[in-house]
């Protein structure tokens, strides 16, 4: 029987969200969406930060290369000397660079060809290098005298050696341009130029900005903003994951503990039972899966005072029949209180044993996998086994089955369904005449395996075709056993089929003249997928 939760999911059709090419679930893609903001928030920032950072030093290039270019022309054509080979004028160039440099933004040096510095605009301009010195050290402490003697710090030299590269690098035609360390440890924007008279290398002029550090830090106030919006929004998307998510859980666990406690009989959450999402599918199966709860309680309620009213009957004709046997007469008086005590204590036993059987329906259901397998051959046991218990005058059991119909094979568990056949047999061969026949067939049609039990008995009047699949209900033919029959095989049947999301139903073989010719219970289940 399809569960009330499968029906209220396929009578919901979702609506396709713009984020459903993203993987799982409704509620893990917005998880996903909201905490990857921030992130995306930063990562943007950070991507603009760099694009600027590189901007502005792109740009400090080439204004560094654009004025070394002009002061390496005007040195070239003013302080060159000598026919065939030239040669750079130390003084005049040192003068000329004195003149053009800025050594209040930048600083400026001269090396000649050989690599040495013959003019640096620090020290035209009586600037010094200034950097702050390590703390003292107490007096008892051994250190390296050599070391603390040492005017430059330890990154000093990788500094000088940067540079030298730099201008070898210059001497041999190249314009190197680009980041490095300083002796102080700051960064600076560092371009080389050769000074070339025609093909020959007469020097290097090496300019510096050492503004860098300033330009970063810019760079990180401008980076401020992307920063707190990313913390807006991770903190935005936390109360919203906190209002979408996690208080709805606690109400539905407030819910489920008041079910609990105070043995309501649903949970009733109108609101989450609308949301489109997983949570709204948890309300949805929550609330149904009380409401089937409460039918079942409702059921088992009935179901006990059923069997109260049904044990009533045989116990208070045992009490009637057993104050009556003492002041009975021997003789066929007392022999038919026997008989009847006999009977009585037959159908007790028959109910006790049915009433048993149903209460352990529900879980030997749930005890059991339901798997594929062959339902023709399953009816063909069965045939074969009510055959070889035939006794004389019994009605026997024929199955029919096309030989074209090959295996039939449905998804449920054997046992049960085993169970549901027989007490079609039973409730068949119980109304057929003596000798006569029950015809079990197997059908196919619109994907589903149909079983028929047919009997040539008297038939099910209309207004009982279902009724009879009531508990305890029971309409014996003249002549049966008292008290052999308890009324719940069909129940139980039904039960057992609908718990296989199958259906069974009963209707009237109809003769060639119209008059019934006996009654037909056909069982539906679904074919099982290849």
């Amino acid at each position: 029987m399809a569960s009330a939760t499968d029906t209220a999911k396929a009578e919901r059709p979702r609506r396709r969200s713009f984020w459903a090419w993203l993987p799982g679930s409704r509620l893990g893609r917005l998880i996903i969406v909201l905490n990857a903001l921030g992130l995306f928030v930063l990562i943007g920032g950070a991507l603009v930060q760099n694009e600027l950072r590189r901007g502005l030093v792109n740009a400090r290039i080439d204004s560094l290369t654009t004025q070394g270019e002009l002061i390496a022309t005007v040195i070239d054509r003013a302080a060159t000397v000598g026919e065939p080979e030239p040669q750079m004028d130390a003084q005049v160039a040192s003068e000329i660079l004195s003149l053009l440099s800025n050594p209040r933004s930048q600083r400026a040096r001269l090396f000649d060809a050989q690599g040495n510095l013959i003019a640096d605009s620090y020290l035209v301009a009586d600037r010094v290098e200034q950097r702050e010195l390590p703390p003292a050290r107490p007096r008892d402490e051994r250190f390296n005298l050599r070391r603390a003697l040492s005017p430059d710090p330890p990154e000093a030299g990788v500094a000088r050696q940067a540079l030298q590269q730099e201008v070898a690098e210059a001497l041999r035609g190249g314009r190197p341009a680009g980041l490095r360390r300083a002796q102080g440890g700051e960064r600076v924007v560092s371009v080389s130029i050769p000074i070339q008279h025609v093909k020959a290398v007469l020097g290097v002029l090496t300019l510096e900005a050492s503004d860098v550090d300033e330009i970063i830090a810019a760079e990180r106030a401008n980076l401020i903003p992307f920063i707190l919006i990313a913390l807006a929004v991770t903190l935005t998307s936390s109360i919203l994951l906190n209002n979408l998510i996690a208080q709805p859980v606690r109400r539905l666990s407030f819910a489920a503990d008041r079910v609990r406690l105070s043995r309501a009989r649903a949970i009733s959450l109108p609101d989450l039972a609308e949301r489109d999402d997983e949570l709204g599918d948890l309300t949805r199966s929550l609330e149904d899966m009380t409401h089937s709860l409460s039918e079942r309680m409702d059921a088992i309620e009935r179901f006990a005072a059923d069997v109260a009213h049904e044990i009533r009957n045989p116990l208070t004709s045992l009490r009637s029949a057993v104050e009556t046997l003492d002041i009975a007469p021997d003789g066929p008086a007392k022999e038919r209180l026997l008989a009847i005590l006999k009977v009585d204590v037959q159908r007790l036993d028959r109910l006790v044993t049915d009433i048993s059987n149903a209460s352990r329906l529900d879980a030997e259901l749930s005890r059991e996998a339901p798997r594929r397998f062959d339902l023709a051959h399953l009816l063909a046991d069965i045939a074969a086994l009510y055959q070889a218990a035939l006794k004389p005058g019994d009605p026997r059991v024929r199955l029919i089955a096309p030989e074209h119909l090959g295996e039939v094979m449905v998804m449920g568990r054997e046992g049960p369904l085993a169970q549901v056949v027989r007490n079609l047999i039973d409730n068949a061969r119980s109304f057929s005449p003596p000798g006569g026949e029950v015809r079990l067939s197997l059908t196919r049609a619109h994907g589903q395996a149909i079983v028929s039990v047919d009997d040539d008995g008297p038939g099910v009047p209309a207004e009982n075709l279902e009724t009879i699949f009531e508990r305890f209900y029971t309409s014996r033919p003249k002549g049966a056993a008292f008290g052999v029959n308890s009324g719940l095989g069909l129940s139980i049947a039904r039960q057992i089929v609908e718990a296989h999301s199958g259906r069974i139903w009963a209707e009237n073989r109809k003769a060639a003249d119209g008059q019934v010719a006996g009654a037909r219970f056909r069982v539906a289940l679904a074919e099982a997928a290849h």
